[in-house]
């Protein structure tokens, strides 16, 4: 048969948006308080945000069993399909080890691969496989594809505030209170699956100059590979301001930058108001 392809709801691809593109969306389940919603299916990014900014505790996310996944992969398989499952780090959730158990159960027919990202990180690798599977039917081969392509994604993301990585401990409170004070914007990356401080800046002129900045460091955009940009919030203002900002890095070689929106995964600890990039580093 053919090769059926496997996202969770950290990738910020919606049930009805994978069910557009053919794929299959595994929801992660988020709790705020005695709420508990399927994420991407009756949460939306700004249903999440709306929720968030009323909160003073920060949502829980459940992660996806290893059974969920056996039954997932279990149907396909018994019709005679192979399957590629792309997960969230694992560095950042138990998500692919369950999926690695369940996998495990239907040998040379179930593929797991760690994206080693997440949102658009883990979008735009997804969007390779799709590429992928138009001409390639050996599951195999794609997955191999995939462990070996994946090295090259690059993630960046200038945060607005600093409260919500207080809120979840990634940081003291004299560090938020110091860091508002003086309107400090952290650029995180994804950095082996991890979550990374790599940059600060003064205000978010600065901030938008020193992602620019750091994406050149890091290499030049591969524009034949998926690329996308993201945000957080309720709104994509910040981001509209960064893509003209920076227009002479997009504007060459792509007439209209994807632009999503940021679900709950990364979100609640980004908090509204983010902006981040993600592509393929150009091959030296």
């Amino acid at each position: 048969m053919g090769v059926k392809l496997i996202v969770d709801s950290s990738s910020d691809i919606s049930a009805a948006e994978a069910e557009k593109l053919g794929i299959t969306m595994l929801p992660m389940d988020i709790t705020f308080g005695t709420e508990t919603f399927s994420d991407g299916v009756d949460l939306s990014p700004r249903e999440f945000f709306e929720k968030l900014v009323e909160t003073d505790e920060l949502p829980k996310t459940s992660q996806i069993t290893e059974q969920r996944f056996e039954q997932a992969f279990a149907g396909f398989v018994n019709e005679g399909h192979s399957v590629i499952y792309i997960a969230l780090s694992s560095k950042l959730s138990t998500t692919y080890s369950n999926a690695k158990k369940a996998a495990g159960k239907f040998p040379g027919k179930v593929f797991a691969i760690d994206s080693l990202n997440v949102t658009i990180g883990e979008r735009i690798l997804i969007q390779h496989a799709m590429r992928l599977m138009e001409r390639e039917s050996d599951a195999r081969k794609i997955a191999d594809e995939l462990n070996e392509r994946k090295k090259e994604i690059k993630v960046l993301a200038l945060l607005s505030t600093l409260q919500y990585l207080k809120k979840g401990g990634r940081i003291s409170a004299m560090t938020a209170f110091a860091g508002e004070l003086l309107n400090i914007k952290p650029v995180v990356a994804i950095v082996g699956g991890e979550v990374k401080l790599v940059g600060k800046a003064m205000g978010s002129k600065k901030g938008n100059n020193l992602l620019v900045q750091m994406i050149e460091k890091d290499g030049a955009i591969d524009f034949s590979m998926p690329f996308a940009t993201a945000y957080s919030g309720l709104s994509d203002e910040y981001l509209q301001k960064y893509l003209k900002d920076s227009e002479a890095l997009w504007k060459p070689s792509s007439e209209n930058v994807p632009i999503y929106a940021i679900g709950s995964t990364i979100g609640t600890h980004a908090g509204p108001g983010a902006i981040a990039v993600a592509y393929f580093a150009k091959k030296s």
